[in-house]
């Protein structure tokens, strides 16, 4: 008989974005990417306020900076539409400080209770 431990789902690192539709690049197979925090450089040429409202153009052109394996243009381009949420949204808590965090969090518990 299987444990609860051993029936579970795997645990992704915070960073790791699971695709639901896999990228294709010849015989590579990509099934997740692991997004990390950008640097302000990495940033430009972009408004914080489209990015944070999850402009796809704005992700477009952020996403291969800071997605490893690195993601082209092209793939972002062509990304199921839940995975490329998905990244948007990691994104957009990136852009967030802690303070912002624990006050979107304290506002959600305070709306469900």
């Amino acid at each position: 008989m299987n444990t609860p431990e051993q029936t579970a789902a795997p645990v992704q690192p915070p960073n790791v974005v699971p695709l639901e539709t896999p990228i294709t690049r010849g015989a590579q197979t990509i099934t997740e990417v692991t997004l990390r925090k950008p640097s302000s450089g990495e940033l430009r040429g972009v408004h914080l306020g489209e990015l944070f409202k999850l402009d796809v153009a704005s992700l477009i052109r952020v996403l291969p900076r800071i997605t490893s394996p690195a993601l082209t243009e092209a793939d972002v381009m062509n990304l199921d539409p839940a995975d490329l949420l998905q990244m948007g949204a990691m994104v957009s808590d990136f852009l967030l400080t802690r303070g912002m965090k624990a006050e979107a969090l304290k506002q959600l518990a305070s709306q469900t209770a």
